[in-house]
């Protein structure tokens, strides 16, 4: 019970720090500023021609776009959860929960994580710490969590930084690749990897895709920084003192999207980690994304309702097919082939 109380208390301040504190490092960014696309005055194409569906593991989605694992396990998330579900389901975006290791914990607050009943045609994404597997943590608690979430997959956050600064975190991340393989060999769901805002490099995306890993977030710097959000949460001055020097900690979200795209091939690929707007979207689509997985962007609207998540959903997708109308693409694939982004 103990534990429990305890991840609760954490995943309320989460929410709380994240809406209501500077949680962003200083100085670094996305890179998606440095970014633009060249102006095609004749694109050759009706608005109404421009197509933004696409196919994810086998779905078919109406958009790239995917709602970021952020929360879980209080009241407050189940509002969160609950608003972002509904309008998952409407404007048919993929909808990724927030870490459901409280979901095998204890019942307590179990509806949060249950979203299938609000949102029962969009692919929905459990999700689970890897380090968990380290301790006592394995296949049957996943199956479990595909089971209770009625998930279509599962992936797996990767949060190394962030558990050094919480209060007992799970910090043995020894042996974990091989782990996740037997996962990802077992499983009857595909398996993803995720960072939590620090990006991910091409040479540890290349292993996680060679033990069968089916997609990959890379989740990189530039948008909300754990650390950041952890120095408001740590007792001991010694770990607050350090997050401090790593707000400008991570891969840039622009550099890990190059660096892991070049080492995977064809593996779907999910761009995360600061997205603002559907322009920086539709950049993260021209520099090999298949998704574009937006967060704290949308968090203040889910605490109010689903109308205002909707709100901001479609405002999303206007400039996802505004941008690609400037350039002239009819289709995502046309977007990921052109030429058209360049350096300012």
């Amino acid at each position: 019970m103990a534990l429990t109380n305890s991840i609760e208390q954490r995943k309320s301040e989460h929410i709380q720090i994240t809406l209501n504190e500077k949680v962003t490092g200083k100085s670094i960014s996305t890179g998606l500023e440095s970014l633009t696309f060249m102006h095609n005055a004749l694109p050759e194409i009706a608005f109404e021609e421009i197509s933004t569906e696409t196919e994810f593991l086998d779905f078919e989605c109406k958009t790239p776009f995917l709602i970021s694992s952020m929360t879980g396990g209080t009241a407050l998330a189940e509002t969160i959860n609950r608003n972002l579900a509904m309008a998952a389901e409407e404007r048919g975006w993929v909808l990724a929960l927030g870490s459901t290791r409280a979901l095998l914990d204890s019942d307590g607050h179990a509806s949060s994580f249950l979203m299938r009943e609000y949102a029962p045609t969009v692919p929905i994404i459990a999700n689970l710490g890897a380090v968990q597997f380290n301790y006592g943590y394995g296949v049957e608690e996943c199956r479990k969590i595909i089971e209770k979430t009625e998930a279509d997959m599962l992936v797996l956050h990767l949060n190394s930084i962030q558990e050094v600064l919480q209060d007992n975190g799970d910090t043995n991340f020894k042996g974990l690749l091989k782990k996740i393989e037997h996962l990802c060999s077992t499983l009857e769901v595909p398996v993803g990897v995720k960072e939590v805002g620090w990006g991910i490099d091409g040479q540890t995306a290349k292993k996680l895709r060679e033990v069968g890993i089916a997609f990959i977030d890379v989740a990189g710097a530039g948008g909300t920084s754990w650390s950041q959000v952890e120095k408001f949460r740590v007792k001991d001055p010694i770990r607050r003192a350090a997050a401090e020097a790593f707000s400008e900690w991570g891969i840039p979200t622009v550099e890990s999207l190059r660096l892991v795209r070049a080492e995977i091939g064809n593996c779907p690929l999910i761009a995360s980690g600061g997205m603002q707007t559907g322009l920086d979207g539709a950049k993260a689509i021209a520099l090999g994304a298949d998704m574009v997985g937006f967060g704290r962007s949308i968090l203040k609207e889910a605490t109010e309702s689903a109308e205002d998540v909707l709100e901001v959903m479609k405002v999303r997708e206007m400039e996802l097919r505004m941008a690609m109308f400037g350039i002239g693409a009819r289709t995502l694939q046309e977007l990921k082939d052109t030429p058209r982004l360049i350096r300012r």
